[in-house]
């Protein structure tokens, strides 16, 4: 049972790291050389992906009444079912047509380019690098627009084309370290959009991006799971899903009155500190 156990800490882990800006591959690679599963190389891989449903699971629950995009009556027994349907909601619709457009570029970039990207950058190295230049970035750019009144404040603002280019940045996150939801919150606060924002359509952009990473891996290690290994897998989607919702909780509520300068001093501090291990421990 040691390997739940190490199971549940790998979910905290990710549901921590994986809407905060400071990179959950960073964090999970340090988290490999401590809390080692007893389990083959191929299925750690797939864990490490997978368990980022439980994530997932966690936005579509706080954010359902924005993502679902139908509106619905009660019937007389106050229950809400599929024949219920009565209208479609359009600023959801919109929701779901820009996260779509966002995810354009990734799909073209890392689809045919992943297991090569993997290949040449998922090493200790490029995750230290990348750590340290988006945490500096972080920093700068909140120094730049420390007195600027952000172009587009809500979501409702935001167009097809800037969706579009927050796409493009959340491409560059194919390398690792860059951090998925740091790239797509640095780009979106660079082209003007304001943090709430910016957060929140990070958030929604990881629905389809991790839902679809997810189930490519699964396919790659197909469905011969041992028992030991369905119970890993469950702990550390229940556990991610659980501390997401908090951390995703946390993050709306701490963008409001504090910029992301604080992570990128975190992301710098974990970039030398990856660095400062490896190359100690060699």
């Amino acid at each position: 049972m040691i390997d739940v156990f190490k199971a549940i800490l790998l979910g905290i882990i990710e549901g921590i790291t994986e809407w905060l800006p400071i990179s959950s591959t960073g964090h999970l690679i340090l988290a490999d050389e401590f809390i080692k599963l007893g389990v083959s190389e191929s299925f750690l891989e797939m864990f490490n992906v997978v368990i980022q449903l439980g994530a997932i699971f966690a936005v579509i629950l706080l954010f359902w009444n924005k993502l679902w995009p139908f509106t619905t009556r009660k019937d007389s027994a106050g229950i809400i079912n599929v024949h219920n349907i009565c209208g479609i909601k359009k600023q959801s619709v919109s929701i779901w047509l820009k996260v779509i457009v966002a995810c354009i570029p990734t799909v073209i970039i890392a689809l045919p380019f992943e297991d090569k990207i993997d290949e040449l950058f998922f090493n200790y190295k490029t995750v230290s690098i990348m750590l340290i230049v988006y945490g500096i970035a972080f920093i700068v750019i909140e120094a730049i627009n420390k007195n600027k009144t952000p172009k587009i404040a809500t979501m409702q603002m935001l167009s097809y084309k800037t969706a579009f280019l927050i796409g493009c940045f959340q491409a560059l996150a194919v390398i690792p370290g860059t951090s998925r939801s740091g790239a797509t919150i640095l780009g979106a606060m660079l082209i003007g959009i304001s943090r709430t924002a910016a957060a929140e359509f990070s958030f929604y952009l990881a629905v389809p991006t991790m839902f679809g990473a997810s189930l490519l891996k699964v396919l790659d290690f197909g469905f011969q799971y041992t028992g030991i290994e369905i119970v890993i897998l469950a702990a550390g989607m229940i556990t991610s899903f659980v501390v997401s919702l908090l951390a995703i909780k946390f993050l709306l509520g701490f963008v409001k009155k504090n910029s992301f300068a604080a992570f990128g001093y975190y992301r710098i501090a974990l970039g030398i500190a990856v660095l400062l291990y490896f190359a100690l421990a060699k």
